[in-house]
């Protein structure tokens, strides 16, 4: 298939995967999916001071969890082997080699001093301050010169001298002109080679149709146009993809989310607990939308509708709340079996607080029904049904002291006559022994249980009062509450 579409998703294994680096990647994934193209994964690890093994590790392990698939790329291979740039080296310097030959790169001796001192002049007079091209018409002569006196030379690409005009898949048609794209380097002066010539050589040799990223790279989408130019006329390329840059993602104070923001760390939302499901349904809204009133849908309902025609291009914003929400309401579309299943992790150590003797699962197959409907995250479950499973319930204090107000001993001393008699086989007939007791002092239900639950749980808030005593047993329930009234004597 001539034009069968080609996306790419190339990130730097350097530190841990961040929420935006996830959007880029799933936007790439879904625009793949949706038109039965194929994605390719590449490793952009040229940096040898930045890039580690332990974040190319863990970049494949988030992308596995998040079930973001790729068609060519590391431990899958392809036909454009390898993938991982750092085994690419010969290529590029091949590549550098034709473009010197045919005109369109040269080298340039400017030092770090001069150029500085020439931006600075530029600036003074109100001129852009890019590179002014004084190494473009270097005579032999010259360039022999410099050598002798033993100056370093990069490589520079040579800009054409008219505008250059694409139009973006989310932004429109957009013009830079040439006083805003000076020449720009594509190889170190110690040979090696740069982002701005390694990636769009990649990008042609991997035959790569459409080129979806993030809108801080936009600044170098002409120079890569000129240079695909270039490698088509060499024969290095066949045609210039189609670039549409995405929105940037917004924190704290309408600034851009960056990897030193906690809440960008993707291994933060793995910890919490957060169903994979949950967290892209949320970030594929950080600029898109599935429908207008319409948040909740599957990652095969969004695969079906994706296009990025629709994606919008003013930032978007990053929202700790509507994410768990949106996480919230993915728990709660779980069957209940493959949601205690998911719950396993945060039910056994380093999360739980009980002796794995002491773990219950005939009380946790009970339970889990309630908790599906409570919990935001799954890492909440571990708080939401200790109480089962320890000998004694940690009591909060704050919790303690809002619900031991007035006369909290009377009450839970009637409550606990009244539940004595109550059928332990039935919630209701548990509500109703501790409704009963709140009348007898003047408490509506409410008022009634507080003091009731935070003997018996530890805390104010938590899963279903009455289903719970009924799980947790009559014997246990009593015990605790005698405990409290213990405590409250003391």
């Amino acid at each position: 298939m001539a034009n069968a579409i080609r996306v790419r998703f190339c990130p730097s294994p350097t530190g841990n995967p961040h929420v935006g680096l996830v959007r880029t990647a799933l936007f790439n994934w879904a625009f793949a999916r949706h038109n039965q193209g194929t994605m390719v994964f590449r490793i952009e690890d040229t940096d040898a001071a930045r890039d580690s093994e332990e974040s190319y590790n863990q970049l494949l392990d988030s992308m596995r969890w998040l079930g973001l698939d790729w068609d060519e790329g590391p431990e899958i291979g392809g036909p454009h082997e390898p993938y991982r740039q750092s085994q690419r080296m010969d290529i590029y310097r091949d590549v550098a080699e034709k473009l010197l030959a045919g005109g369109y790169a040269y080298h340039c001796f400017c030092t770090a001093v001069e150029l500085e001192a020439r931006r600075d002049a530029a600036r003074l007079a109100g001129k852009p301050s890019g590179y002014d091209g004084t190494c473009r018409n270097l005579s032999d002569e010259r360039i022999e010169r410099y050598r002798a006196e033993g100056r370093e030379s990069i490589v520079r690409f040579k800009m054409p001298d008219e505008p250059i005009t694409f139009t973006d898949l989310v932004r429109g048609e957009l013009t830079f002109t040439p006083d805003n794209v000076p020449d720009y380097g594509i190889v170190r002066a110690n040979g090696a080679p740069l982002y701005t010539l390694v990636n769009p050589v990649d990008d042609a040799l991997m035959e790569i149709t459409h080129v979806l990223r993030g809108e801080d790279l936009l600044s170098s989408t002409p120079r890569q146009i000129a240079l695909y130019k270039a490698l088509i006329e060499l024969g290095v390329a066949k045609e210039i993809p189609a670039f549409g840059h995405l929105p940037y993602v917004m924190g704290e104070g309408n600034k851009k989310l960056s990897k030193r923001d906690p809440q960008a760390s993707l291994n933060l939302y793995r910890e919490r607990g957060f169903l994979r499901e949950g967290l892209l349904n949320y970030l594929s809204l950080l600029g898109w939308s599935f429908s207008a009133d319409e948040d909740i849908f599957t990652i095969e309902q969004m695969v079906e509708k994706f296009d990025i025609a629709d994606v919008n291009a003013n930032p978007a914003r990053f929202d700790l709340k509507k994410a768990e929400s949106i996480n919230a309401d993915h728990i709660r579309m779980l069957d209940v079996k493959a949601f205690a299943a998911a719950c396993e992790p945060w039910l056994a150590a380093p999360h739980a607080n009980w002796a794995p003797e002491d773990f219950d699962a005939s009380a946790w197959e009970r339970i889990a029904p309630y908790a599906q409907t409570r919990v935001t995250v799954l890492s909440d479950i571990t708080a939401n049904v200790d109480f089962l499973f320890l000998p004694e319930p940690v009591f909060d204090q704050p919790s303690w002291d809002k619900a031991m107000k007035g006369e909290p001993a009377a009450l839970l001393t009637t409550a606990r006559a009244k539940l004595e008699s109550a059928d332990w086989s039935d919630p209701e007939s548990l509500k109703s022994a501790v409704l009963a007791a709140g009348e007898e002092h003047g408490l509506k239900l409410g008022k009634a249980q507080a003091p009731v639950r935070v003997a018996v749980t530890g805390r104010t808030i938590g899963l279903p009062l009455f289903e719970s005593l009924e799980i947790l047993g009559k014997e246990k329930a009593l015990t605790r509450i005698d405990a409290a009234l213990a405590k409250l004597a003391a």
